[in-house]
């Protein structure tokens, strides 16, 4: 399998390639179905990590799909330049199967214009129509 790399381009990964989410998962048993609606993400944990490997992948679609409608922006601009390659969970407080809300604090590794930068972030998620999705950052 290949591992994401801060200079990789942006591209598809295919489900052998290990998931940009970090998980040690191949994609396609990890974030490849939340990205293709085949599946949804079962706590807030995995909905942010499919969130950032929608970010490293580009995916605008299921940034859009997964963030709750009355904080999502209009458009969702990801700069190609950016490159994210790293996800670590700090903490989680709720957020499971059975909870309707969630935080996950996390750190999220880039790379941009050659220089390397992470962005650290509590983010809440909620359940919205019985499905978890990213609300905001506290």
């Amino acid at each position: 399998m290949t591992r994401l790399s801060p200079d990789a381009p942006l591209s598809t990964p295919d489900d052998d390639a290990w998931c940009p989410c970090t998980s040690g998962d191949p994609y396609g048993a990890c974030c490849g179905p939340l990205h293709r609606g085949d599946a949804e993400a079962p706590t807030a944990e995995r909905l942010m990590r499919s969130r950032f490997s929608a970010y490293a992948r580009g995916d605008a679609s299921y940034l859009a799909r997964s963030w709750h409608p009355s904080t999502r922006p209009a458009e969702i601009d990801l700069d190609p330049s950016v490159r994210w390659f790293r996800l670590t969970i700090h903490r989680t407080a709720l957020g499971g199967p059975d909870d309707a809300t969630g935080v996950v604090d996390f750190e999220a590794a880039f790379r941009h214009d050659g220089e390397r930068g992470s962005q650290r972030e509590a983010s809440r998620f909620v359940r919205q129509a019985g499905s978890w999705v990213y609300l905001d950052a506290l």
